[in-house]
């Protein structure tokens, strides 16, 4: 019984419920609504109808609007409807039709058409919602696969830089963190997450005489440095179909921007500035200073905020400083998961 398909039925006359219930019931689970508001609040319980057999002529809402409402909500629109009317005109048919139900079937009701007709559009259902899964499935392959590029593209760009390549994993996941504590939606955060890797991408086209330099960079070789932010938004092209590396690029070029307009690689200033990048740039120097390399010691975490506290509003967004600050537990709980070799 468990594994038996709930079809819901709606109609305001006992007798024809209990003429369908009476059809059914050797088949399927059952459930009962007396009018339209019934019915919609069995709906939106957890454990939806497979299908759902619709009376039109019921006081208060009628069926056409129950099933207007069912398809207008994303939870329920894709559950089959059949109405079950003596109501059947060729402007009601049309119309029923328009609104998203998949059949109808007339009053009185002959017993083998109803059980025909359930079986059917169940069938449909059933086979519509495994080609979801899998076409759902083969998109989760697509987008992981695409995911672990980005990041070991991302952390290619790291390894070019210094012997290590966690630091995009764990200033990826301090940008979701302040992504959500500015306000963004969990979807834009974790586009943001996965696109945060790619910042820095731009250093693959850097030579390595000035990118792996020991000392301090002249003028000319710290002008071939800031060329990374341009470099890193060509290689992620321009007007690309996909959000997450569109966003990738917006990160790439104004990471390296600055709240007062001192930055590159365009001096962008304040809000001027997509907040992505403020965030991947707050991000990306915590991480850089708290770590340590084969050529500098890490920085103490207090003196990291420090450093945050006093460029807010100077390097990074004013806003974003404390929200970064209020989210340090968490921010600690990233940094010790994905710490790295030299820290153990």
């Amino acid at each position: 019984m468990e594994n038996r398909a709930t079809v819901l039925i709606v109609d305001d006359t006992p007798e024809n419920i209990d003429v369908l219930a009476g059809i059914l019931r050797n088949d399927y689970k059952l459930q009962v609504a007396r009018n339209g508001d019934m019915a919609l609040k069995i709906v939106a319980k957890a454990n939806k109808p497979d299908l759902i057999l619709l009376d039109i002529m019921m006081p208060g809402i009628d069926g056409f609007e129950v099933c207007r409402r069912l398809k207008e909500d994303l939870s329920t629109r894709h559950i089959p409807v059949i109405f079950v009317t003596a109501k059947i005109s060729p402007a009601d048919e049309l119309r029923g039709l328009e609104l998203g139900a998949v059949d109808y079937i007339t009053k009185p009701v002959s017993p083998p058409v109803v059980k025909v007709r359930v079986k059917t559009q169940l069938a449909l259902y059933n086979q519509n919602r495994e080609l979801d899964r899998k076409v759902k499935e083969q998109t989760d392959v697509i987008n992981t696969t695409r995911l672990q590029i980005i990041q070991r593209l991302g952390r290619a760009a790291e390894y070019k830089d210094n012997e290590t390549g966690m630091h995009v994993i764990r200033m990826s996941y301090y940008s979701r963190i302040l992504g959500l504590a500015a306000g963004m939606s969990e979807r834009d955060a974790d586009i943001l997450m996965n696109a945060a890797p790619m910042h820095d991408i731009g250093k693959i086209g850097i030579p390595d005489r000035v990118l792996q330099k020991p000392g301090k960079l002249d003028a000319e070789e710290w002008e071939i440095m800031q060329s990374h932010a341009v470099i890193g938004g060509e290689i992620l092209g321009e007007g690309d179909s996909s959000e997450l590396l569109e966003l990738a690029r917006t990160v790439a070029l104004t990471h390296h921007e600055k709240w007062n307009g001192k930055g590159y690689p365009n001096g962008l200033a304040g809000e001027d500035i997509p907040i992505e990048g403020r965030i991947v740039a707050i991000a990306d120097v915590f991480d850089a200073l708290t770590c340590e390399r084969p050529y500098k010691k890490a920085w103490p975490v207090e003196k990291a905020i420090e450093l945050l506290e006093s460029e807010a509003g100077v390097h990074f967004d004013p806003k974003l400083v404390p929200l970064f600050i209020e989210a340090l537990p968490e921010i600690l709980e990233v940094k010790e998961q994905f710490k790295e070799s030299l820290e153990e």
